[in-house]
């Protein structure tokens, strides 16, 4: 993957949060995000967000771990490209999700944007559920 600044608050921030999803680790992932952050993933309408608002304030975030992350088996980010614009990074790639006996592929964007102390103020995804849907196989 092409990073143009390894030290980007941004990418940092990326960083912890995909350890912390990797680790299971619910609490290190919330503590990567400031206190009004907002978790859109993927954007507009899904299962998880059924208004498609996103998801604003730890609590709701936590919620959205509960929903989305939990009942994973594995989560591997394949990332092929990344942005840094400013106080955001944008990656291009994959997420491979495991779960259930099967395996998904979602391709799409995954922006990071991060406040002056580093903390995560915005984690957007640009991915198409019938697309990803598309790709289950028998993992």
């Amino acid at each position: 993957m092409a990073v143009t600044d390894p030290n980007h608050p941004a990418h940092l921030a990326g960083q912890r949060s995909r350890a912390a999803v990797a680790a299971r680790d619910k609490e290190a992932w919330l503590a990567v995000f400031a206190d009004d952050a907002i978790v859109q993933d993927p954007i507009g309408p899904s299962f998880f967000d059924p208004e498609g608002n996103g998801h604003h304030g730890k609590e709701a975030i936590a919620a959205f771990w509960d929903k989305a992350i939990a009942p994973t088996d594995n989560l591997e980010f394949r990332f092929v490209d990344t942005f840094q614009c400013g106080n955001e990074e944008a990656n291009v790639g994959s997420i491979v999700t495991t779960m259930g006996g099967h395996q998904i592929t979602t391709e799409g964007v995954f922006t990071y944007r991060v406040n002056d102390a580093g903390e995560m103020v915005a984690l957007r995804a640009f991915w198409e559920v019938d697309r990803a849907a598309a790709t289950a196989t028998p993992a």
